[in-house]
């Protein structure tokens, strides 16, 4: 059976092109620096981003906690959303790896408010105090929404007036720009640093980019060892990424349109209640109204062939890639409108 796999962009497998670029990549040892493939990607996703340097890393939750471990000291606080995926979904890193507390705010739908930002800045020395040592930002945020350019920048302007790194979580980051219509280069250019993934919607098989100066990547670098993320022959998991951001990030519109189709769709069956003002980009969160049994729910989509993560407190999440094709939709249309209409 050819499944139809709506659980997540995680799920994308490499294209035809990537599995080339695998089978035919140049290699060498990155931990010495020689990996010709590596530093390829590693130059251009800089490039990209707008930063001195990059670094290959085997995660996108790897480069988020080497960007903190990195940033902070033993002790410090990092700012951040209460919902953001640092806090949610990376099983508590931060205390383990980077030693720090989080000290969190409550967001709306993943928008902070810089003023709230600033309040919780430590200004000043007091022996109780731990240190701000970093302020994290999630963009597109894991619920699928953008946050606004003027936002991050409002953050990023109290954040340098106060001496306070920003780093942004940026694993979907080439979603937020497609949505904003603007280079991507206008979100980072206000964090200091900044990691994407390669492997979700642009369809690498593994492997994710932390950005920044090139002082801190070579920090980052040596901490990345430290951790056990060095690689040798990783040429081959590059070469896919290469073809990741030259190719597949011109295509993520077509994802978001499928989302927003979905959604739209999803809006005039009973039952279900979607707010497509939130369908920025290639997710759909929806809520199930009546008392739907979820077990009937994923038996069916398990049947006809769709993999769909089950709701969660009466929410569901489907997720656009580039192996869910406009008719593969539809047929997940159809399972819905069966099941309740039953």
């Amino acid at each position: 059976m050819q499944w139809i796999d709506m659980r997540s962009d995680t799920v994308t497998q490499p294209t035809r092109a990537m599995r080339h670029a695998m089978a035919h990549a140049v290699v060498g040892d990155d931990v010495y620096g020689d990996d010709p493939t590596v530093v390829e990607l590693e130059t251009l996703a800089a490039r990209l981003l707008g930063k001195e340097a990059a670094l290959f890393v085997p995660t996108g939750n790897f480069g988020n906690q080497l960007a903190i471990f990195t940033h902070c000291q033993r002790g410090n606080e990092v700012i951040l959303g209460d919902d953001c995926h640092i806090v949610w979904h990376e099983t508590g890193g931060a205390a383990v790896i980077g030693g720090v507390q989080l000290r969190t705010i409550a967001s709306d739908k993943g928008v902070m408010d810089p003023q709230e930002i600033e309040a919780r800045i430590r200004v000043g020395q007091d022996v109780h105090w731990p240190k701000t040592g970093l302020i994290c930002l999630e963009n597109a945020h894991s619920n699928g929404r953008v946050i606004p350019l003027d936002i991050m920048q409002r953050t990023a302007d109290i954040a340098r007036r106060h001496g306070v790194p920003v780093h942004l979580d940026g694993a979907r980051v080439f979603n937020a720009a497609t949505y904003l219509g603007c280079d991507v280069q206008d979100i980072t250019r206000h964090a200091d640093t900044v990691m994407c993934c390669l492997s979700k919607g642009l369809a690498a098989p593994v492997g994710s980019i932390l950005a920044g100066s090139a002082e801190f990547i070579a920090r980052a670098r040596y901490n990345r060892k430290l951790l056990g993320g060095g690689w040798r022959q990783a040429g081959v998991l590059a070469a896919p990424g290469l073809l990741a951001l030259t190719e597949m990030t011109q295509r993520l519109a077509e994802d978001h349109a499928n989302a927003r189709y979905l959604a739209e769709q999803l809006a005039g069956m009973p039952c279900i209640e979607v707010d497509i003002a939130d369908v920025h980009i290639n997710m759909v969160w929806f809520r199930l109204l009546a008392d739907i049994d979820s077990s009937e729910l994923m038996s069916a989509l398990s049947a006809a062939g769709i993999k769909a993560n089950p709701p969660e407190a009466g929410r569901m999440r489907l997720v656009t890639h580039w192996q869910v094709s406009r008719e593969a939709i539809d047929k997940v249309l159809e399972v819905f409108q069966r099941v309740l209409s039953d």
